[in-house]
């Protein structure tokens, strides 16, 4: 159970805590560091606004991750969009804690080694959670968890099963970590019942090192999503980028191809936000237009759908991916924010 109390202080970003399983941890993942004191590029724009987070839905939702025990990416990532999803009644809920072993630059998870701790309860409880909130489409992803023999693939494969248990009809998204390579424990996963695969690649071969945990890998990671399509060919796989990073376009088209030879049918795209001062910090902010032509040039390659927006998130309405419509950010949609932001800049 991560979800903070009401009014509870929150330690210092970078600073060592304890959870109440007893792991040490660093809060958000990152001590300071020679970035800290990094600015980011100046000028947030007005189509990353997002509005607080409120309402019954989103209330009944942290109630039930709360009395689960659960913790969620959408909590433990800082993402920008947890008050539509839970306001729609919809979380990503994350697996075998909230303390991940790795420290990728760019996530704000807490950091530390649980030395072999999981709940036994949790894909009880994850069933459970399912049952309440009535998913029809459920996104499951997890910390990693190097310090578990299998590196928690069995864990991982049991809330699945528990979910297929207690509500047969619901489709479950897996968001996995890379299980350092190993396809057997990939294999685990995907044979416990999933109607989409992922695995995210996060950024562009050149930055893969200055972004991600030395233990991940840009080919790795490809070559865990080849595994899974071959493995699994009816199950969708899926990947992510994260832009705003300092990539190029001529970066982002490599990682389209090499995507697409590794048999990856969606991508989605979003802005880089950073989540603390101990994080990278941003080089650029990518326009909303910018997004629809990454989106163009992606779905010409042949995925079966690219989702791409300032606030696209990998699971952002994962459920409607196959709308062939960017999730319902349609041309008016993403041009109305256009407007907007034009309108706000000239203020």
């Amino acid at each position: 159970m991560s979800e903070s109390s009401p009014g509870a202080l929150r330690p210092a970003s970078g600073t060592k805590v304890v959870t109440p399983q007893g792991t040490v941890a660093v809060r958000d993942g990152i001590k300071p560091n020679a970035l800290s004191s990094v600015a980011d590029v100046s000028g947030k724009p007005a189509w990353l606004r997002v509005r607080v987070p409120g309402g019954a839905r989103y209330q009944a939702i942290m109630e039930i991750v709360r009395s689960h025990r659960l913790a969620t990416v959408c909590a433990e990532s800082k993402c920008p969009n947890i008050a539509e999803c839970w306001g729609r009644g919809t979380a990503t809920l994350m697996l075998m804690g909230s303390v991940c072993t790795r420290a990728c630059r760019f996530c704000s998870v807490d950091t530390g080694n649980p030395h072999g701790w999981l709940d036994p309860d949790e894909p009880a409880n994850v069933a459970d959670a399912v049952r309440l909130m009535d998913l029809k489409y459920v996104v499951l992803t997890s910390v990693d968890r190097d310090d578990l023999p299998d590196l928690g693939a069995g864990h991982y494969a049991r809330c699945i099963e528990a979910i297929h248990a207690c509500m047969p009809a619901t489709a479950v998204e897996a968001l996995t970590p890379d299980f350092q390579g190993r396809h057997d424990l990939v294999a685990r996963v995907l044979d416990a019942g999933l109607a989409t695969y992922a695995q995210n690649l996060e950024t562009v071969r050149r930055l893969t090192h200055a972004v991600r945990d030395p233990r991940a890998g840009y080919e790795q990671t490809l070559a865990v999503l080849k595994f899974a399509k071959r493995h699994a060919p009816q199950t969708v796989s899926k990947t992510s980028l994260m832009l705003g990073l300092g990539e190029t376009d001529a970066e982002i088209d490599e990682a389209f191809d090499d995507m697409r030879a590794a048999g990856v049918d969606v991508v989605t795209m979003g802005q880089y936000l950073r989540p603390t001062r101990n994080h990278l910090p941003v080089a650029r902010f990518v326009t909303p237009d910018e997004f629809r032509s990454y989106r163009e040039t992606a779905l010409a390659k042949g995925f079966v759908e690219v989702v791409a927006g300032p606030l696209v998130r990998s699971s952002y309405r994962a459920e409607r991916v196959l709308e062939h419509n960017n999730v319902g950010l349609d041309e008016a949609v993403l041009q109305g924010i256009h407007d907007s932001a034009s309108a706000a800049m000239r203020c």
